[in-house]
């Protein structure tokens, strides 16, 4: 085993030791289900020496046995069924706590990975792999155990009935062990690029679905399908080929346990011959090896099952040790009600460090300012907002809240002081209502009814099938764009927090709306300090300050009037939108 399967299996038993007591249980079935098994042998031995020979038939005695046999059955019956009982507990409940600690993960997670990882590669890994570990973990409960017990009771008994020929059985069966464990190093790399394959086959279903409307508008249908065909024959061959070889074990152990068979058989007849073995004793002989090599069989098997099943665990463990958000300082200040002044000191900042973005840059809003932020693609508008919400943390420099930095609050007191409206709409599967109180559950049908008044949804929400009870799908169902971000609007106007960022908050909305909806906005950011980030700059006329931005830096500053008089870059832009 590789330091990296070393690595998985420890993480794995770690799991394993919450429920030792199942474990331990599990394994005591086994040893009754195999002892009773192993008994029954014995019993025929003794009843074949019964009715060796014409007029030596004792029927009394062989009923005695009759009856033990079906003792023996019931036994290890019940023993197995108990047995499977408990493995598929253990298994299920490891998993669960595996598959929880995965998704648990996804919200200790800096927002850089997410960004840069297939959002279907993530999903495939908490959902399909977690499943796949799952199925090889059970085989392993299932059949790990007995083989192992099976094997020690059975060499047990057969050094007790005859120690030459047990000797001979030793000597021949771990030559399939060698030839499971040789395979087995063949089969992880392809059960791992099997499980690599299918993440990034389940991405882009995932991508092509979540995107169908503009995969059809732009044709992209028939390079969606060449991207489709070239991961799936790649998955085809990986699957093939972890098949093909894992597929070898089986038959490899066979043949040399048919071998061994074969020895015992050929030594013990020699041994019956000469009298030093009765027949029934040879026959319960050739029954322990036969059942000493079986488990030599399912070992293997479980060996290639968990091949792929520690392939699976290692990519989800991948996950589970990704580096999180850096850690909050020990006792981090919780931001209560915040007054809203914001400074951002000589703040530096760069998603790589191949690409430089915001250097320098500085800025004092006070409590209650509106504060625009324009300026062309890529120029830092909305990584500005990350930082302010630290989703991302600064290179250098400092953001402060209330003459605090935020590196020493809470994220989560910070983020509950900031109301938020993006572009890209989010609502999640439920009720129209329950997506409007999702940052406030407790919230009564009048708050929601009144936030929704304010924000304008309130009337296209009435005309719903339901009203507020109508259930919507995570992509809106039917509601159009529009729809969509008024009730996201809607959501921050229930919580009316102390602090704003609208970032394009009303670019899927039709112009009648959007002047009722910036009406509101008006009403909403009295007394709230708001950052709004636009590219429709007649929408940011009545701000306190307006931030000009251009590769990273805020290169003019001013009310909407400064910044026309100064024809600069403010003006070209604003020129540019209203040019006939």
């Amino acid at each position: 085993m590789n330091k990296e399967n070393a690595w998985i299996m420890k993480r794995i038993m770690k799991h394993i030791k919450k429920y030792s007591f199942f474990v331990i249980l599990s394994f005591v079935c086994a040893f009754i289900s195999v002892i009773a098994t192993l008994y029954a042998p014995i019993l025929i031995g003794d009843a074949i020496n019964l009715i060796i020979a014409p007029g030596e038939v004792f029927f009394e005695n062989i009923k005695d046995i009759i009856i033990k046999f079906i003792v023996v059955i019931a036994v290890t019956a019940a023993a197995q069924w108990i047995m499977s009982i408990i493995n598929n507990r253990i298994t299920y409940l490891v998993v669960k706590d595996i598959r929880i600690e995965a998704f648990n993960r996804l919200f200790d997670m800096p927002l850089s990975y997410i960004d840069s990882h297939a959002h279907g590669d993530i999903v495939s890994r908490i959902v399909t792999d977690i499943d796949q570990f799952a199925d090889g973990l059970l085989m392993g409960f299932s059949q790990l155990f007995t083989g192992i017990v099976t094997i020690l009771g059975t060499l047990g008994f057969m050094l007790y009935i005859n120690v030459s020929i047990a000797l001979v059985v030793v000597v021949l069966t771990p030559l399939s062990l060698f030839v499971a464990a040789f395979i087995a190093k063949k089969t992880y790399k392809l059960f791992r690029g099997q499980s690599e394959s299918r993440g990034e086959l389940t991405a882009l279903v995932d991508e092509m679905i979540g995107e169908q409307k503009i995969v059809q508008a732009f044709g992209y249908e028939d390079d969606a399908l060449k991207r489709f065909e070239k991961i799936n024959d790649k998955l085809e061959k990986d699957s093939m080929n972890a098949t093909f070889y894992s597929s070898l074990v089986n038959p490899s152990t066979r043949f040399v346990n048919g071998l061994v068979y074969a020895a015992v058989g050929i030594i013990g007849a020699f041994a019956a011959i000469r009298g030093r073995l009765s027949i029934g004793r040879l026959t319960s002989f050739l029954s322990y090896a036969n059942q000493y090599t079986k488990p030599f069989n399912e070992i293997s098997n479980v060996i290639t099952e968990l091949q792929n099943a520690i392939a699976c665990a290692g990519r989800v463990f991948e996950l589970v040790d990704e580096p999180g958000e850096i850690s909050e300082i020990k006792n981090a200040k919780i931001l209560e009600k915040a007054s809203g002044e914001i400074k951002i000191d000589n703040v530096s900042f760069s998603y790589t460090e191949e690409k430089k973005l915001i250097q320098n840059l500085n800025l004092l809003v006070k409590p209650g300012m509106r504060v625009a932020i324009v300026g062309p693609t890529g120029c830092g508008k909305s990584t500005l907002i990350n930082l302010l919400m630290r989703f991302y943390d600064v290179n250098s420099g400092s953001i402060s809240v209330d003459g605090t930095d935020i590196r020493d609050m809470t994220r989560e007191s910070l983020r509950d002081n900031y109301g938020m409206v993006l572009q890209e709409t989010w609502l999640k599967s439920g009720t129209v209502r329950d997506n409007i109180t999702y940052g406030k559950p407790d919230a009564t049908d009048e708050e929601v009814t009144e936030a929704a008044k304010k924000a304008h949804s309130h009337s296209f929400i009435k005309r719903l099938p339901q009203g507020y009870d109508t259930v919507i799908t995570e992509d809106g169902g039917n509601l159009s764009q529009g729809q969509k971000q008024l009730l996201c609007i809607t959501r921050v106007m229930l919580l009316m927090p102390p602090m704003l960022i609208l970032d394009e908050a009303t670019s899927s909305i039709d112009t009648r709306t959007e002047i009722r909806i910036q009406k509101a906005f008006n009403k909403m950011m009295e007394g709230r300090t708001s950052f709004v980030v636009a590219h429709r700059l007649s929408t940011i006329k009545e701000a306190d300050i307006i931030l000009v931005m251009k590769d990273g830096n805020i290169v003019e500053k001013g009310t909407h009037k400064e910044l026309l008089d100064l024809k600069g870059f403010y003006s070209e832009l604003y020129n540019a939108q209203f040019a006939h």
